[in-house]
């Protein structure tokens, strides 16, 4: 069962944490103040330089479809604000709840402001983070920590699969400017790289507004506390996947492979969505449910590229956004105040819950389309998109039929069953919620009664400035109460008859619609788990022979890749052997590499470790004599320096072992697989040191230090000036290496002594 939350003061105000709160009023006022103006047209712009070559600017843009966005954005945020100030008990972790919500908030402004694709990602990617932590704000319960893993694995991937999508559109010469679209024409539909654009932009967009067959994760983050579900799951996050289908659309909609996706897609969303928010007794469950029956609506609607579909996903933004919201909230009291929301165990409460069964009555009656309410007017329009579609128009109307069927039986449970009927005896003590807890559904409820009698200006004010923002067409459709006897009142009179019919044959198609979902072969749930668990597996096994433990394997593993990927590069550009000269050198150096080359030959052919060392630094003095033959002494006295440090060393340490002991056939297959890696690796290092050095070495750099080393570090020596000054930090970090292992290694030897 649910548990109950109680608030932390004695009155239930929240106190203090009410002022969190303020942040949202502010921006809703500042975008009020706008508001005129956008509608008469006026779009403001704030424009940054910031990585030019990326095409990547601080650009935002606040026009129709922004503002109304962002008005139910900060909107919602208020209220939720308010609720959760007196709903979240009181402990030391209200504050970092308060600091990632309003977080969230403004990375979702940032995603419906932003005028940058690249930028828009950005934000994106940082509601996906936040949500993680605020549906995981329970992080103490185990499903919290499972529900937030779920989320962010699913938005997370569509995140990256949205993120190459960009990348591609980049590559097609789109520009990543959100507003050149609307002007720009359809020059991506022609492109060959439109069709795994759009499935990349539309994996993104599924994904964050848990469209079928990714929509499992959505009623699994119902663990999160009510407020989370009803700012992120309600009014905000699951729209954004909405918000950048609305914003592509002059981009890429008006294909056949657009408008039969998303029509397809969003079609099946709504029909599952309905027919699961049937079974559970769970009332944030079931709410869960009908969102993704309204995010699957606002997807089929956008499939569509007429103005009465666009028009029709648009209002259903602004309805869905106020009646899903005040329900959230409202099961919220419920839940803190009776100590539960599963339906069984609740009943009766308009009497000690008046206020609350207000709101829930105003919130589903707009839910199923009653008449005088903003979901009727939603319902019409909603119709009138349907019978227009350009591809299956049947398929959009049975559907739109068949889930708003399903809401308005879903609508009268959450208004019945909590409500009327004989209170329960554990009940008997229940009372209205504090204030804060009932401003936000009764004000929401209280606009789905205003915005359905005002129609006319809510279109004027919000819808059609937001649908000329994403549609190219100057027509419009105008919101009104009644537009006579047409066919889309009769399928709103439909809609109610066929929803009273199937309220009473709820506890039937509960039981039915249970026994036939467990019955089903495959679920995204069960598809999650079991990918989960492969890829868990896979890891396991990778590891297992990746993370041996031994540094020889993973020394030959990172040359052998090297090399091997280095040869590849080289053979799909071309070979680079025949036009790299082999330097002239003069005989002294020939002597210098002929021995280098016979000490290493010792030390690959002995069994003695001591004479293994020392022919070793041979090699080393070598190097060293090289560095003095070209110019860098410093380099050559560190070099001979830690030779011969680590040659006494070493042979001190290995003189007391015996000798290697004679190689068996095994081994000696081994020793033949690493001379082929050395000498492989080796030659593609001489061969990358020639073409390096094969052209004209560019002396910017290095007249640079010449210049400033001593005018700025006031050092001559360069190379010294270098190491301290210009890489100061670089070589302060090499330092406390060293010194680190160096304490490592005392510890070690004095833990050995004892």
């Amino acid at each position: 069962m649910p548990t109950s939350h109680t608030s932390s003061s004695h009155d239930g105000s929240g106190g203090p944490r009410l002022l969190w709160a303020i942040l949202p009023l502010i921006l809703f006022m500042a975008l009020c103040t706008l508001w005129p103006r956008v509608i008469q047209g006026e779009v403001f712009l704030i424009s940054r330089p910031w990585i030019t070559e990326l095409d990547l600017a601080w650009r935002f843009r606040l026009d129709g479809l922004s503002l109304l966005f962002a008005l139910i954005i900060t909107g919602a945020g208020f209220f939720v604000t308010l609720y959760a100030a007196a709903y979240l008990p009181g402990s030391s972790q209200t504050g970092r709840f308060f600091v990632f919500l309003q977080a969230f908030m403004l990375a979702m402004l940032g995603i419906v402001t932003a005028d940058n694709l690249l930028l828009l990602f950005v934000f994106w990617e940082a509601t996906t983070v936040f949500s993680f932590l605020l549906i995981g704000f329970d992080h103490e319960t185990q499903a919290a920590r499972d529900s937030a893993r779920q989320a962010l694995l699913v938005t997370g991937g569509g995140g990256l699969a949205l993120l190459v999508g960009i990348l591609l559109l980049k590559i097609a010469g789109v520009s990543l400017t959100l507003s050149d679209w609307m002007t720009a024409g359809n020059p991506l539909h022609r492109h060959p790289l439109y069709t795994p654009i759009l499935i990349l932009f539309l994996l993104g967009t599924m994904t964050k507004s848990a469209q079928f067959p990714f929509h499992f994760w959505l009623p699994n983050a119902m663990c999160a506390p009510t407020p989370i579900s009803a700012f992120l799951h309600a009014a905000t996050m699951v729209k954004a996947g909405i918000y950048l289908l609305m914003r592509l659309h002059p981009l890429m909609g008006g294909t056949s492979l657009w408008m039969s996706s998303l029509v397809i897609i969003g079609g099946i969303t709504a029909l599952w969505g309905a027919i699961q928010a049937l079974s559970p007794c769970d009332l944030k469950r079931v709410l869960a449910y009908t969102t993704i029956m309204g995010l699957g609506i606002l997807t089929m609607f956008l499939g569509g590229n007429n103005v009465a579909s666009l028009t029709a996903a648009a209002t259903f933004v602004l309805v869905h956004a106020l009646y899903k919201a005040a329900l959230f909230l409202a099961v919220g009291n419920l839940d803190h105040q009776a100590g539960t929301r599963h339906c069984d165990q609740l009943g009766g409460l308009w009497r000690a819950m008046p206020i609350t069964a207000l709101a829930v009555a105003a919130a589903t009656l707009s839910m199923s389309g009653f008449p005088l309410f903003f979901g009727f007017i939603g319902k019409e329009i909603m119709y009138k998109g349907a019978l227009s579609e350009e591809l299956f128009p049947v398929f959009a109307t049975g559907i739109t039929l068949l889930a708003n069927a399903l809401m308005t039986a879903v609508a009268g449970f959450l208004l019945i069953r909590p409500f009327a009927g004989k209170r329960p005896l554990p009940l008997a003590s229940v009372t209205e919620a504090s204030w804060p807890l009932l401003v936000g559904p009764a004000v929401m409820g209280g606009l789905c009664l205003l915005f359905g009698l005002i129609p006319g200006w809510v279109s004027l004010a919000m819808i059609e400035p937001a649908v000329q923002a994403f549609h190219r067409g100057g027509e419009s459709v105008r919101l009104i109460l009644f537009h006579g006897v047409n066919t889309p009142l009769l399928l709103s009179i439909a809609t109610l008859t066929l929803g009273a019919g199937l309220y009473a044959l709820r506890p039937s198609l509960q039981r039915w619609i249970t026994a036939a979902t467990r019955r089903l072969p495959l679920t995204g749930q069960r598809a999650y788990d079991a990918a989960l668990h492969g890829f868990g597996r896979a890891a396991a096994w990778t590891t297992g022979r990746l993370q041996s433990g031994s540094l020889y394997g993973y020394l030959l593993t990172i040359i052998a890749v090297f090399t091997l990927t280095t040869i590849g590069v080289w053979q799909k550009n071309g070979a680079i052997l025949g036009s790299i000269p082999l330097p002239r050198l003069p005989l002294s150096q020939w002597i210098l590499v002929f021995l280098m080359a016979a000490a290493t030959a010792v030390v690959l052919a002995t069994r003695h470790r001591v004479l293994s060392v020392c022919a070793l630094g041979i090699v080393g003095s070598g190097a060293a004599l090289v560095f003095l033959i070209y110019g860098a002494p410093d380099l050559a006295l560190t070099q001979l320096l830690v030779e011969t440090l680590t040659l006494i060393i070493v042979s001190l340490i290995l003189w007391r072992l015996p000798p290697l002991a004679k190689p068996t056939r095994r081994a000696g297959w081994t020793k033949a697989a690493n001379a082929l890696v050395a000498i492989a690796s080796g030659t593609v290092i001489a061969l990358l040191c020639l073409a390096t050095t094969r052209g004209p070495i560019d002396l910017q750099l290095t007249e640079f230090f010449e210049h400033h080393s001593y005018l700025i570090a006031h050092g001559r020596n360069i190379v010294n000036v270098i190491l301290v000054d210009f890489r100061g930090l670089d070589t302060l970090g090499e330092i406390t290496v060293v010194a680190t292992a160096g304490l490592a290694g005392a510890a070690l030897i004095a833990r050995r002594r004892r």
